[in-house]
């Protein structure tokens, strides 16, 4: 199966992404952007977007973009920086790009951020494991 195949098919087969309304606009080998509305449901006590929604969002798009080698990858870790707020019908676009893959670890970096005014709104780091084939 080639590489494409199989992160467009892991893409149709996350039920979790889908629910939440996201949309992969860019899936190419080692790159991808997913953009996601932020819903009434998403909005916290302080009415901005959850935290945790805008890194499901840059976790999203790092998947899709350390998978697009055709081998399964798995998250081995991450960590999130928020830099700004983001609100209620705000249309956040999570960047995904792969800067180095060695063995069968890999470090891949999202950037997300407001399509309206192109702010950033949070740096992520995702650090992969592919998994070994049986």
């Amino acid at each position: 199966m080639g590489s494409l195949e199989h992160v467009l098919r892991m893409w149709a087969d996350d039920e979790a992404s889908r629910a939440l309304g996201m949309d992969a606009t860019v899936i190419e080998p080692d790159h991808a952007e997913v953009r996601m509305v932020v819903s009434d449901a998403m909005v916290n006590g302080h009415d901005i977007a959850h935290g945790g929604y805008i890194f499901t969002l840059a976790d999203s798009a790092f998947a899709l973009a350390c998978n697009s080698r055709g081998q399964t990858t798995v998250a081995a870790g991450a960590d999130i920086t928020f830099v700004a707020a983001a609100r209620r019908g705000d249309t956040l676009v999570a960047e995904a790009r792969v800067r180095t893959a060695y063995g069968r670890s890999g470090i891949t970096d999202v950037t997300v951020t407001r399509e309206e005014d192109g702010a950033v709104i949070a740096e992520f780091r995702g650090r992969s494991r592919t998994l070994s084939s049986r």
